[in-house]
């Protein structure tokens, strides 16, 4: 079942960006490290019409290190574009935000000509957390939970640079049906619009050949790279005391625990895609989203006269 989540206050952010955009000299995007080309939004592309990007990969002390510096080649070999990782730990990112942003557009700067950047993201990407760190205070409500921030604010990281900051935005269609279970993994999609079950069977049929090893070690299994995915979750609820009467398994417990391990990244430094995977699974998004609408256009076309 494909994941969706668009709600009100995201319609308001797609308006307030498309009106913003206009004035603005760079635009920031924060990417999960874990998941990039899931939370870069597509729509961001259209809306800011080939504005300067710096994507920042957030989080990517919780990413495979290996996979961030695939992801970091990738965006860093785009046009008009560059990229920096960041987590939690870093205290200090202002500068090199302020310095990137000044690579991007060099003719900005100065009381004069002040530069002025948006900065964007999926939901519960970390933005706040990273701009309360960039101001030295807490400008900005943070916590684990898709949506917190609702309205616009501008805030100064220097005399010369102002740095507008938006609410976390989805788009309206996911037509990349892995992205939407990746979203749902990190935190990025409010829970009433999937099933969390089968987002962990998802988490855990990538895991399963991806990082069998860090399954092993945190659940105390073996052979989990031969497993099926609902007999790997079934035995995950064993293992954690997910036993209902008459030795029946709660699946339900042993998905929130998986998602749950996941965000807090107690099964250790993962990532969900890489730039060849994501390309696959975008060219079949595309390519089924093509045929939706070819279906729907047919489908409202009269039927020709005999």
């Amino acid at each position: 079942m494909a994941i969706q989540w668009f709600p009100g206050h995201m319609h308001l952010t797609r308006k307030a960006i498309a009106e913003r955009v206009k004035e603005l000299d760079v635009v920031i995007e924060m990417l999960d490290a874990r998941l990039p080309g899931s939370s870069a939004n597509p729509m961001l592309a259209e809306l800011t019409q080939g504005k300067p990007a710096l994507k920042i990969l957030n989080k990517q002390d919780v990413a495979d290190p290996l996979c961030t510096e695939q992801w970091l080649a990738h965006y860093n070999g785009q046009s008009g574009t560059a990229a920096l990782a960041l987590d939690a730990s870093q205290t200090a990112p202002a500068q090199r935000l302020i310095q990137a942003c000044h690579a991007l557009a060099p003719n900005r700067g100065g009381m004069a000509k002040p530069m002025r950047v948006l900065i964007c993201g999926v939901p519960n990407v970390g933005k706040s957390t990273l701009i309360n760190t960039l101001v030295g205070k807490k400008a900005t409500k943070t916590g684990d939970e898709a949506g917190i921030t609702k309205t616009e604010q501008r805030l100064c990281l220097a005399p010369d640079f102002y740095l507008y900051d938006t609410p976390g935005v989805l788009w309206p269609r996911i037509i990349v049906a892995q992205s939407g279970y990746n979203l749902a993994a990190s935190g990025a999609i409010g829970r009433n619009a999937y099933d969390e079950q089968e987002v962990a069977l998802e988490l855990l049929a990538y895991l399963r050949l991806h990082y069998p090893a860090s399954l092993e070690v945190r659940y105390k299994l073996d052979g989990v790279a031969a497993m099926r995915d609902e007999q790997l979750l079934e035995e995950i609820g064993r293992k954690r005391g997910g036993l209902r009467g008459q030795g029946r398994i709660d699946t339900q417990k042993a998905a929130e625990i998986v998602i749950h391990e996941f965000r807090s990244a107690t099964l250790g430094r993962i990532t969900l895609e890489t730039p060849p995977e994501f390309a696959q699974w975008l060219a079949q998004g595309q390519a089924l989203d093509s045929l939706r609408k070819a279906k729907k256009k047919n489908k409202g076309t009269p039927a020709p006269e005999l």
